[in-house]
């Protein structure tokens, strides 16, 4: 498959979504923002973004602008034999500024494709396209170090499964609150908890659970309901495996305690 170069402007309400070629976002006119797999910032006229292969993306236009996108499949002839090195480009997202050189050869690369009669052909593409390439790899030094990426917010995700305990709550869910694909996600969390999504989500389920126990008279079927366990015995398995006793002790112990701190205090 070839490079294809185009213009267009970007919607001004947040888009996301992910693709499984490399891409080169250029601003042409106004603003926009980006975030890359958990890397934000915005570009503008003579800057830009990497944003590699199957990472999930989301952006959006301000006002009137106009990007300037090189779409670059991984087998494109820009990316491969002699240009080979070049591919290295898409190792993690980056931003980047345009140096006055670049703003030149972006200029000839515009009159390029307002000159052709129709759009660049395949072959034109590749050529600019790897041109384009090379001069931002020299100037970038390779292959892009790995950016230092945000800590997760993990409050905003408490917020988002406190606020959903009785319905199932996905791994998809979770990574569209932190602006992620599925697998960054997932390498993210556990790299930054030490816990998969899904055992930090049960905690958080059980941990409602002994809450609602320890604070009032709700039936253990409903709490198993509002806290997100199918049934009750689902709810008991787990409070077992996580507290060392069923919610049914628990509940009697701490009514037994309440009951002898009452007698004490009568007497």
């Amino acid at each position: 498959m070839s490079s294809v170069i185009r213009q267009i402007p970007l919607d001004t309400a947040t888009q996301n979504h992910a693709h499984d070629f490399h891409q080169i976002v250029i601003g042409l006119q106004g603003q926009a923002e980006f975030e890359i797999e958990g890397l934000g910032g915005a570009i503008s006229a003579f800057s830009g973004c990497i944003v590699p292969a199957n990472h999930m993306h989301y952006y959006m236009g301000q006002g009137e602008n106009r990007q300037l996108i090189l779409d670059l499949p991984a087998n494109a002839p820009s990316l491969t034999g002699y240009h080979h090195e070049l591919s290295r480009l898409f190792d993690a997202p980056r931003f980047f500024a345009l140096d006055k050189p670049l703003k030149h050869y972006l200029d000839f690369l515009l009159l390029e494709q307002a000159d052709s009669q129709q759009d660049l052909s395949a072959a034109q593409s590749d050529r600019l396209a790897a041109t384009f390439l090379g001069c931002l790899h020299a100037r970038l030094g390779g292959a892009a170090a790995r950016p230092a990426m945000r800590q997760l917010d993990l409050a905003k995700l408490d917020h988002f499964i406190d606020r959903h305990l009785s319905c199932p709550i996905s791994v998809a869910d979770l990574a569209a609150q932190a602006c992620l694909s599925e697998a960054h996600f997932r390498s993210r969390f556990r790299e930054q908890t030490g816990l998969s999504p899904w055992q930090y989500v049960r905690r958080r389920r059980l941990e409602a659970a002994r809450r609602l126990l320890e604070e009032s008279r709700m039936p253990l079927s409903q709490i198993a309901l509002n806290t997100g366990f199918a049934h009750q015995s689902a709810l008991s398995h787990a409070f077992r495996s996580a507290y060392g006793c069923p919610p049914s002790q628990l509940r009697r112990t701490l009514l037994d305690s309440f009951s002898t701190n009452r007698l004490r205090h009568t007497t």
